[in-house]
């Protein structure tokens, strides 16, 4: 039997390994850590069919200056990591031109549209169906001004297979009486979802891949490049696929690519969800750049956009804002608080990075899904598999080769 290895156990990695597992390989999901802290694991659990515009755009880089930190925004660009942020920020201004983002938006839509459909398929095939929930989320604002403004952002956005209306009479009624009395205005999307407990589908995912006979090892990877061909402990697999979130630049390092990877760093809180209703989808408080969601036992508050090094210390001051976000607007949830930081893996152009290696043939990269990693984890699956297969994927994925980084083939 052919073996393949993937490198990462985040829900990238699984799934693929899943996918593997069903196309006739022998797989091994090799993951360094065993406590489920990687972005994968402490994400929004939102399905976010409609996020089809890249946040590499001319609206993003105009909006950075109101949307910082210091002036109360999420974006943080830390002293610290400018060493990080400075060449990534250079490339994401590039990525921005008027043709790339509209290149990069049309590449997202064709992987964002079959996400939901691929998710529904995929917790019926591993026993979790109840995990999927497909009604939507709301986008809610504090003040009539931002409402317009927010309104109109959406109206003109490209949302690809989702659809958003006015939250009806008894929505906001039980919104202001029951979640945050200063909401004014909010809206409600149909064709986006939720996973309502990260945990659970972890536990699934890794009992299917283990029933089907195959292993999970709990230890670090160390690759080289031998020849054409990808090694692993000096041995060459079948199949050798590298996703590992954040930490796939290193490895890709050692196959010889230059990655323009960023750690770019989000933070949560949890608390007990002894008062929030179980059957409200996210709620995404605009004006704060928060979304909160209620999982099976918790609810999250999450946000930030940190850009940095993925070793950097965590800055409590996020948290805190957290905290006094939840706080004003009178959520009903309270300490005492988890709080957790991740990585998401995040490219200039904010686009993943999935495809064949042109330096061994034995090698696929899925990685750099930035916001987007759970949302397209099916999606990208199932282009693995068809990679594995010598079978085109059912879309276009030349944009997601990492060769669009121009020469990336390290000479010395």
């Amino acid at each position: 039997m052919r073996r393949a290895i993937v490198i990462g156990g985040g829900i990238i990695g699984l799934c693929a390994g899943l996918e593997l597992a069903r196309s006739g390989y022998a797989v091994t999901v090799i993951e360094e850590h065993g406590d489920r802290t990687a972005a994968s694991w402490g994400n929004a659990g939102h399905i976010a069919t409609e996020q089809v515009a890249p946040l590499a755009s001319f609206a993003s880089i105009r909006s950075a200056p109101r949307r910082r930190f210091s002036a109360g925004g999420a974006l943080d660009l830390p002293l610290s990591g400018i060493r990080a942020w400075a060449p990534f920020a250079v490339r994401m201004i590039a990525a921005s031109r008027p043709a790339r983002f509209a290149a990069g938006s049309r590449a997202l839509a064709s992987i964002l549209a079959p996400s939901l459909p691929a998710w529904k398929d995929l917790t019926e095939l591993i026993g979790a169906a109840d995990l999927l929930r497909r009604d939507g989320h709301f986008v809610a604002w504090e003040s009539d001004a931002t409402a317009r403004s927010g309104r109109a952002s959406w109206g003109e956005a490209d949302t690809g297979t989702t659809q958003f209306a006015s939250a009806t009479p008894d929505d906001l009624n039980r919104l202001r009486r029951t979640i945050a009395p200063s909401v004014v205005d909010a809206i409600r999307f149909t064709g986006s979802g939720q996973i309502t407990d990260l945990n659970a589908l972890a536990d699934a995912l890794e009992a299917t891949l283990i029933a089907h006979g195959d292993t999970i090892k709990r230890r670090r990877a160390t690759i080289a490049l031998d020849g054409d061909k990808a090694t692993i402990d000096g041995e060459a697999p079948d199949l050798l696929i590298i996703a590992a979130g954040a930490q796939s630049g290193a490895l890709m390092r050692a196959m010889g690519y230059r990655v323009p990877l960023i750690a770019e760093r989000g933070y949560h809180i949890r608390a007990r969800a002894d008062h929030w209703p179980a059957d409200l989808p996210p709620i995404a408080f605009e004006d704060r750049s928060m979304i909160v969601t209620r999982y099976a036992d918790c609810v999250q508050a999450a946000g930030f956009v940190e850009l940095n090094r993925f070793d950097a210390p965590p800055d409590p001051r996020k948290w805190d804002r957290l905290e006094a976000h939840v706080a004003a607007l009178g959520l009903p949830i309270a300490g005492p608080f988890e709080r957790w930081i991740g990585a998401r893996p995040t490219l200039p152009d904010y686009l993943p990075a999935i495809g064949r290696s042109r330096h061994a043939r034995n090698l696929i990269y899925a990685f750099g899904h930035q916001h987007l990693g759970l949302t397209l984890a099916p999606v990208t699956a199932a282009i693995v598999g068809a990679l594995a297969r010598d079978e085109a994927p059912a879309m276009d994925i030349s944009p997601f080769d990492i060769g669009r980084f121009g020469a990336n083939r390290m000479t010395s």
